[in-house]
């Protein structure tokens, strides 16, 4: 296996992982070894209900009034951020005069809340940061401000990782967005907030922190350590998804596939996505209610088999199926047999691409815009895969067919 021994390792944020972290949450602001400071906070949720209907919300206000810190609530946050929402948040935090952010919820809401922090100390708008597509290309010259990221979901690894996707509505691009303190100064990872998902979205979620890790590995940039922390994600959330998305009370498996989602986040700041990310973020930028995990899982299949198919990398294949829980294969087609595997334990075997309304239409241009608006991710394959394999990657995931 090809492993680069040179790498950058900036993994800025604190984290308190495990159940009951949240109760710490104010021993970590304004004290010697906290790692937040300021004393009013621009506390960033949903649009939705769950975390107001499941007691987090308050705790985490009630956690903020042990500080002595005020706050107030932005509420806005829908399923997939876009330019529109992130730019009335920073509005919102400006005027009411925010010393850092507070984010609980799921990727959506952290995501938001990494622009809103970087935008609150920058001139312009989010997408003059956009560094492909029709994006602006700028560089912010100010560091963003604190931030605090909670997350109730387990898969986008967001608390811990600098980028954040943002959605132009106008020209279905969606692209990842980071600068300087983006990061969140502080994670809170406790799978006591998690519990109440619905099951279909703790798949989602599981796969999404899997296929971050899958794609850290397969890269032809593959490094040492993100080498290291992707192969434990992959195996922790692997062999613990199953119980956490069937069983709703077991905290312990829920607490893994969190630690695992947490290590991609770690995995995105020292490793590298592929070209997999860059399609489905193309996917879910023209049909906005495709979550994000399930749009992965839609594709993932065809994607990695072409590649086992061009035999570009079968020795990752094989560690990634052991991992997996293949102990002792030497077949890199077993990796594609215990994602299928994982994927019928979870109940999330069936979905198909109709269920979100897609139209086998729409992707070639899904696929230019992918390129165009990301092409360093297409730059990670293991090997060169063009647009026109990359549509027909997709016809055969829409007609659930060229997978061994």
């Amino acid at each position: 296996m090809d492993v680069s021994n040179s790498f950058v390792f900036n993994v800025p944020t604190k984290a308190l992982v495990g159940p009951g972290k949240l109760n710490d949450l104010h021993k970590e602001i304004n004290t010697y070894n906290g790692a937040i400071t300021g004393t009013k906070a621009m506390v960033v949720i949903s649009n939705g209900k769950s975390v107001r209907a499941n007691g987090y919300l308050d705790r985490v206000l009630e956690q903020l009034k042990l500080a002595g810190v005020d706050y107030v609530i932005y509420d806005k946050i829908g399923a997939n951020p876009v330019i529109a929402m992130v730019e009335d948040g920073r509005d919102f935090c400006r005027e009411n005069g925010c010393d850092f952010i507070v984010a609980i919820g799921g990727g959506s809401v952290i995501d938001a809340a990494k622009h809103i922090s970087m935008l609150a100390t920058n001139d312009g708008g989010i997408w003059d940061y956009a560094q492909g597509g029709t994006g602006g290309k700028k560089n912010p010259e100010n560091r963003a401000l604190q931030s605090v990221a909670i997350p109730t979901t387990a898969g986008t690894g967001s608390e811990t990782d600098a980028g954040g996707v943002v959605t132009n509505v106008e020209t279905n691009e969606k692209i990842g967005i980071k600068g300087k303190g983006t990061a969140p100064e502080l994670a809170i990872v406790d799978a006591e907030l998690m519990m109440s998902v619905p099951k279909d979205f703790k798949a989602y979620q599981g796969f999404d922190a899997i296929f971050h890790s899958t794609e850290s590995i397969l890269t032809h940039k593959l490094n040492t350590v993100s080498r290291m922390i992707a192969l434990e994600a992959i195996s922790t959330v692997a062999r613990n998804l199953t119980r956490a998305v069937n069983d709703p009370e077991d905290v312990d498996a829920m607490q893994a596939v969190a630690y695992g989602s947490y290590l991609s986040g770690m995995g995105m700041m020292t490793g590298l996505l592929t070209g997999a990310h860059g399609i489905e973020q193309s996917m879910s930028g023209r049909y906005g209610d495709l979550p994000h995990g399930a749009g992965l899982i839609l594709i993932c299949k065809q994607y990695y088999q072409w590649f086992i198919d061009h035999h570009a990398c079968d020795d990752k294949f094989i560690e990634m199926a052991r991992a997996m829980g293949a102990e002792g294969t030497d077949d890199p087609q077993d990796f594609i047999r215990m994602l299928q595997k994982l994927e019928e334990e979870c109940g999330v075997d069936r979905i198909r691409m109709t269920d979100w309304g897609m139209d086998p239409s729409t992707f070639e241009n899904i696929v230019w815009i992918a390129f165009d608006s990301t092409p360093w991710l297409f730059d990670n394959d293991p090997i060169e895969m063009n647009q026109e394999a990359y549509v027909q990657m997709m016809m055969d995931a829409f007609e659930q067919k060229g997978v061994k």
